[in-house]
């Protein structure tokens, strides 16, 4: 039997998105080169910006001469090299990471509202990393000798893959997902593991406490290279099944009846999905703490830009998710100078508005 005899309307659906869309791989193409551009400017304005007086020019030529060009002094070379330059990296890593993430979610769930943040994922990475922090030296001390600098990233992996999975279970029925359970689960699990976390930190002691306080805002004011060694290649490896999973991605727009006929090995796509969203959050959350939001506006921006077609999508996400969160890093460092604001503290006051206006965008579809 024929495809369009098995589903009359999937040939006219995708001409019709087809004709309404366009081809927009010219213009994906523009913006993706735009973008390497704006990231190379966000890591320039990264390492240049604060108390250090040196330019862009000698700190280029700092880096290539390894940090013994006498163009800067040593303290400006310590500044710039063992403070900045992991900064930038690791948070263009995180935003990338979760602009991805959040990318992925909302294919996998066909809806632009799904969020790791808004959704629980994010809180149950949190309760992960939470429990390896404040069990490590108890209970969990075993996990950490084995694993080392990577027990608290896997700790918060896994946090993010039991409520992923538990979300994804709950919210879809007969292959459909509905968005009202989902938004409604995650509230629901987010809290659970919220409640988790309390009673773990009820359990920290004083130093713990500290270190926990500024964390759950999100920061990056801890960056070093060995947080960039420990959640790095996680991220990293996260998304590397993700250029081979846009095909899937854009095929289960029409749903997931229509991409297991069109060749989509649908549950694979889940599976793959599901843990590379959770290693890139969990690893993320590990050494950031929550920043909410930059899954669900970049992606937003870019398909408005570019269109839904996930083979541009998902470059163009990591390249924005990292210049934004390192532009966000520099506000954040800079604007209660010489304090410093926790990252999620920028993130969401952006975000919360962006959701606000998609949330009444979408509420004759959402049916609340």
């Amino acid at each position: 039997m024929a495809l369009n005899e098995v589903m009359p309307g999937v040939k006219r659906m995708s001409h019709a998105t087809a004709h309404r869309e366009g081809d927009r791989t010219s213009l994906a193409l523009i913006v993706l080169t735009g973008l390497v551009i704006a990231a190379l400017i966000a890591f320039a304005f990264s390492i240049t910006t604060g108390a250090s007086n040196a330019s862009i020019v000698d700190v280029v030529g700092g880096m290539a001469s390894g940090g013994a060009d006498n163009a800067i002094s040593s303290r400006d070379r310590i500044i710039i090299f063992d403070i900045r330059l992991p900064r930038a990296i690791l948070g263009f890593l995180i935003g990338g990471g979760l602009a991805v993430s959040g990318a992925v979610m909302q294919g996998l769930f066909r809806n632009p509202l799904a969020d790791p943040g808004l959704i629980g994922v994010s809180a149950g990475s949190s309760l992960g990393a939470v429990a390896m922090i404040v069990l490590s030296g108890s209970i969990l001390a075993p996990v950490t000798r084995v694993f080392g600098i990577f027990s608290l990233p896997i700790a918060a992996f896994i946090g993010g893959l039991v409520t992923t999975i538990l979300l994804y279970r709950v919210a879809t029925r007969h292959g459909q997902t509905s968005i009202a359970t989902m938004l409604l689960a995650g509230i629901a699990l987010g809290s659970l593991a919220l409640a988790a976390t309390g009673v773990l930190i009820y359990m920290a002691d004083d130093r713990q406490l500290r270190d926990l306080t500024f964390w759950s805002m999100g920061s990056l004011a801890g960056a070093t290279w060995t947080k960039i060694a420990a959640a790095g290649p996680i991220i990293i490896l996260s998304m590397l099944p993700l250029p081979l999973m846009a095909r899937g991605l854009n095929a289960l727009t029409l749903g997931e009846a229509a991409a297991f006929h069109m060749g989509v090995a649908v549950q694979r796509l889940k599976n793959v999905a599901i843990v590379s969203v959770a290693a890139a959050i969990g690893a993320s959350v590990a050494v950031s703490g929550g920043i909410g939001f930059v899954g669900i506006i970049v992606p937003h921006i870019l398909r408005m830009a570019i269109g839904p077609d996930h083979r541009f999508l998902l470059p163009a996400s990591a390249l924005l998710g990292g210049s934004l969160l390192i532009i966000a890093d520099v506000v954040a460092r800079t604007i209660v100078s010489p304090a410093e604001l926790p990252i999620g503290i920028i993130t969401a006051g952006v975000g919360g508005p962006f959701f606000l206006w998609m949330l009444l965008r979408q509420r004759s579809r959402l049916s609340l």
